[in-house]
């Protein structure tokens, strides 16, 4: 152990701890910015800047080990001069239009430069010119050079975490920019959308296209019906903003809110959960009975950022994931024609609108693959931080909504579609499903709980009437090259792989609310979802009594011919743009 003295007060910690580690051990905090544990330690903002007695220099208090007998002082003059001096520098290379910044009011350098007084900037104003191009505004991410102040967390976050490489550094000096490797343009790379670059972004740097203008004039049109999907995730985080808690942000009282709103239809894509697992699950055990699994797995497909991922990396593979479309646009589709027909109406009439905590959501809806003669089956996609400026924008406050029941048919879920917002929770649905498929009998519900915690990679064999079902389950892309690459190499060999883009899986994905906490908040969001699973008087998603109606009046079985055609896709249907 090492003992030091930081502000005054006696800190003692284990040998290899940095400076700030100490300091937040001991309750005290020290401004930073570009710090990323474990991933981003470089000191490119030089924010967390600390006085030491006996240094001639200033200390980054972020890649600094202790020492014995070390004192430390986190706000002395020296110290809250250099800080100010630093963030004025960086200052005087962004965009301060923070009433017009996404981020405005969630925004780490603003509240810092709030925190230590900055009321004006006295250096001159070096926003960055001749750009090689004006980025696109189509494209579902969006960067603006303009907001960003070169800390490199989108970087490291995306190499070092994703394992995909996306941005690098460009220039240097003052001229330095963050920018799409290669000189390559966004929409032509092999970008998955994860959107974990906009959750690291201590600015508003990046960001997800803003659909939320599209939205509002959707509900407006007197001649179109809304209806509104709300993803198993969704409910686990948008109550942050409002300091809801995990009680009180309730799936009924953002019903309320949609319904303020103006939407017509609120529903849960828990149903399309609950149905997706019914082909999935299905599907899995026809390709392992027919001896299809003897050299490759079946990948879920519920993750469009995993489907991109596999298809612009390993295109080779792509007719291993399921053909089962995602829950999101299975909901699309059964809209579109089930319950257009229930209405009475035509399918151009509906508008189905989905608020997913996903990015890589807004590409899914738009592919050729997922539109028939009547125009997408999802129209568009609203992360959660786009529903809650919606909210925002509105005046609505959720505290004093009262809750609300879903709509029927398509409200109606179990248990098992409630976890597919968290790592492992697709895995254990299709597999209480499989089970009673296999052996006529419901397993005890959590008998495959295994797959739920633990690495982001993570594999269990079970045994299903007689059957070895080997499993693996992935949570964050650089995971999954890892696993995908040891498949290749022969070291291992599974049947079913569940793999989720994002850390932790769709609860702390690319479209969430955004903190400087959001990894911790992965595993408390994953637990809400497993709380609601225990919670719920159906477990199976093979109960779902609205999806057996489905089937009994529209699709007639799992894998029908009606089932295949507006439940199942052709992932060879399209190419990554940096494929065509």
């Amino acid at each position: 152990m090492v003992t030091l003295t930081i502000d005054n007060r006696p800190v003692q910690v284990p040998e290899g701890t940095t400076i700030l580690q100490a300091a937040q051990s001991a309750g005290i905090s020290i401004p930073h910015l570009c710090y990323l544990k474990d991933v981003n330690e470089i000191a490119a903002c030089r924010v967390c800047c600390v006085e030491v007695e006996g240094e001639r220099a200033m200390v980054t208090a972020c890649n600094s080990p202790v020492r014995e007998g070390m004192v430390v002082h986190t706000n002395s003059p020296r110290a809250r001069r250099t800080r100010r001096t630093n963030v004025e520098l960086i200052l005087s290379q962004h965009d301060c239009k923070c009433a017009t910044c996404v981020r405005s009011g969630n925004c780490q350098f603003q509240t810092i430069a709030n925190d230590l007084g900055i009321l004006s900037v006295p250096y001159e104003t070096q926003l960055p010119k001749g750009l090689r191009g004006a980025w696109t505004t189509t494209f579902p991410l969006y960067h603006d050079y303009n907001k960003c102040i070169k800390c490199m967390r989108c970087v490291q976050i995306c190499d070092k975490v994703q394992s995909l490489s996306i941005w690098d550094v460009a220039g240097t000096g003052g001229r330095t920019m963050v920018d799409v490797s290669n000189n390559r343009v966004i929409k032509d790379s092999d970008c998955a959308l994860c959107g974990q670059c906009i959750t690291h972004c201590p600015v508003g740097g990046l960001r997800e296209r803003d659909d939320t203008q599209k939205a509002f004039a959707a509900l407006a049109d007197p001649d179109k019906i809304t209806v509104v999907q709300v993803a198993p995730a969704v409910r686990t985080a948008w109550g942050e903003y409002f300091g809801l808690s995990r009680e009180e942000a309730t799936m009924e009282r953002m019903a309320a809110c949609l319904r303020r709103l103006g939407f017509d239809y609120v529903f849960d894509t828990n149903f399309s959960a609950d149905l997706t697992i019914m082909e999935e699950g299905n599907e899995f055990l026809h390709r392992l009975k027919s001896g299809g699994l003897t050299r490759w797995p079946m990948f879920t497909s519920c993750c469009p950022g995993w489907v991109r991922f596999l298809k612009g990396q390993y295109p080779e593979l792509t007719g291993q994931l399921s053909t089962s479309k995602s829950p999101q646009q299975m909901f699309g589709s059964v809209t579109k024609s089930w319950f257009a027909k229930k209405l009475g109406v035509e399918p151009e009439q509906i508008c189905c609108v989905s608020i997913m905590p996903c990015v890589a959501k807004k590409a899914e809806c738009e592919l050729p693959s997922m539109t028939t003669g009547h125009g997408p089956d999802v129209d568009m996609v609203l992360t959660t931080r786009e529903l809650v400026r919606m909210l925002r924008a509105d005046q609505i406050s959720p505290a004093s909504m009262p809750e609300e029941a879903l709509d029927s048919p398509l409200g109606t879920h179990t248990g098992a579609g409630a976890i597919f917002g968290a790592t492992g929770g697709v895995m254990e649905a299709a597999l209480r499903t499989a089970s009673y498929v296999l052996t006529g009998e419901n397993p005890d519900p959590d008998a495959f709980a295994a797959v739920r915690t633990g690495p982001g990679l993570r594999e269990v064999t079970y045994e299903i009437a007689d059957i070895p079902v080997r499993c693996a389950v992935v949570s964050g892309l650089g995971n999954a090259r890892q696993l995908i690459e040891q498949l290749k190499a022969g070291k291992v060999h599974y049947d079913f792989v569940e793999v989720m883009a994002c850390p932790g899986g769709c609860v702390g994905g690319g479209g969430q609310p955004i903190s400087v906490e959001d990894e911790e908040r992965y595993g408390v969001r994953g637990e809400r979802l497993y709380h609601l699973d225990k919670a719920n008087p159906m477990r199976f998603s093979h109960e779902n009594p609205d999806v057996q109606t489905l089937y009994e009046e529209f699709l007639g079985q799992p894998l029908s011919e009606k089932a295949e055609e507006l439940l199942h896709t052709d992932h060879m249907a399209w190419n990554m743009p940096s494929q065509a």
